[in-house]
């Protein structure tokens, strides 16, 4: 199963981190930059700087996360970026979370979902795309919409992220909210991820159907982490969104397991903080981050 896969990985490198691909043009050094003028040129600069940071990580991190919104600014040739980085990706041995929160009713979101895990059919050939190893979903339209997405996973051992507490500072203005239950939207939600994933449970404990849950909220990580016993969460705003290890341990059991932190800016752009080149500075702010989540976390994540 995909989610044992992954935590196989994580053990093996005990290294919870993710790299987050979130690559647009102003990221890249000068002279990776000089003389673009055309989607085209962007897209073939960024696919060569993923290509070589994904060369100089890809023996010490398990995952990278690509945020299609990076590619889909680019136009139809960012699309090419994406899918040529999550290929290049896969070949280095790397699991890759498809970071593109899609949501839709049930028949649109069989075609998300066929883009990115499952097959699409071309003339009676069914052929996979994306290939992805995770994709990232927003339920908000409830179960219909969440469906497709279980069915691929089901099919084809993939897994999802579905949102449940997100990072970004105004995410209370929703998912706080107290429903008539007494519980909060993002329990909820939280509680109907942990259902959606009860068929897929793997032999860590944790299901292929995970949760995003921000470490810039450590107390509500608290109480999901509490009740979502089964579920695997992927963890954003580690660096650059402000939150530091300390925060983030609540997300996590008491061996070490049952999540993944993003990072992107900290390590895409560690070559403009640290100087170097930027693959360099990428390896050091991977290594660095392992040894600070290490710190907190123990259990299998300690050397």
């Amino acid at each position: 199963m995909i989610i044992d896969k992954l935590i196989a990985r994580i053990i093996a490198m005990r290294n919870p981190t993710c790299v987050g691909l979130d690559t647009q043009l102003g990221y890249l050094p000068e002279d990776m930059r000089a003389g673009v003028v055309t989607c085209g040129q962007a897209a073939d600069a960024i696919l060569a700087f993923n290509k070589t940071l994904i060369d100089s990580v890809a023996d010490i991190v398990p995952a990278v996360k690509v945020q299609v919104a990076y590619y889909e600014q680019y136009g139809v040739a960012g699309m090419g970026a994406f899918f040529d980085t999550v290929a290049y990706a896969k070949r280095k041995g790397l699991f890759v979370i498809a970071d593109c929160k899609r949501n839709d009713i049930g028949s649109t979101a069989a075609r998300y979902s066929a883009a990115y895990l499952g097959e699409t059919d071309v003339g009676g050939k069914r052929m996979s795309l994306a290939g992805c190893d995770f994709l990232t979903v927003n339920a908000y339209l409830g179960t219909d919409g969440v469906q497709p997405f279980l069915d691929d996973c089901k099919a084809f051992d993939r897994g999802l992220f579905i949102l449940v507490k997100t990072s970004n500072p105004s995410s209370g203005e929703l998912q706080d909210l107290k429903l008539a239950d007494g519980r909060t939207v993002y329990e909820c939600m939280g509680d109907m991820v942990e259902g959606w994933g009860a068929g897929l449970v793997g032999a860590y404990g944790y299901s292929a159907v995970g949760a995003v849950v921000g470490a810039t909220h450590p107390a509500e990580a608290k109480v999901l982490r509490e009740r979502l016993r089964h579920t695997f969460f992927l963890i954003p705003g580690y660096g650059a969104q402000g939150a530091n290890a300390q925060m983030l341990k609540n997300c996590f059991d008491e061996t070490g397991l049952g999540g993944i932190v993003n990072n992107s800016r900290g390590i895409l752009c560690a070559y403009q903080k640290n100087g170097g080149t930027y693959y360099d500075a990428a390896r050091a702010a991977c290594v660095a981050m392992q040894k600070d989540l290490a710190s907190v976390l123990g259990g299998v994540c300690a050397k």
